[in-house]
Formats: structure tokens, sequence, C-alpha cells
């Protein structure tokens, strides 16, 4: 498969399990983080924002892999 291709395939996958993410991760702030304290608060949003990228990350690989 050419990279061009890759990447086109990897960007949908990518919007996609973003766009399944982002209302689970703001569900679960409004549900459960809304009643720490914010300093927690703090620490669990910083965590949510970045652990988007740890699934995502043999995509991104796949995806920059050069042409064989």
């Amino acid at each position: 498969m050419r990279r061009r291709t890759r990447t086109l395939l990897g960007t949908v996958g990518l919007i996609a399990f973003v766009m399944l993410y982002a209302p689970l991760a703001m569900a679960l702030a409004d549900s459960r983080i809304s009643q720490l304290h914010p300093a927690l608060q703090t620490v669990v949003y910083c965590i949510l924002g970045i652990a988007w990228i740890f699934p995502l990350m043999p995509l991104i690989r796949w995806m920059e892999r050069p042409d064989a």
C-alpha cells in the first residue's frame, strides 16, 4: 500500500477515534471529575488530554512507514 493511501486511511481512522474519545472523555469529566479537588481536576484533565495519543501511536507509525 502506498504511503498516500495509508495516510488517507489513517486520517479517517484517527478522526473516527477522536470523535468517539472526545464525548466519552467529556462525559467522564462531567460526571466524576467535576466533584474532585481542583488540583486533582487539573491532573485528570491533563491525563485525558494526552491519553488519546497512546492507542493511536501504532496507527500513526503505520501511516508514516516509507513505501516498500
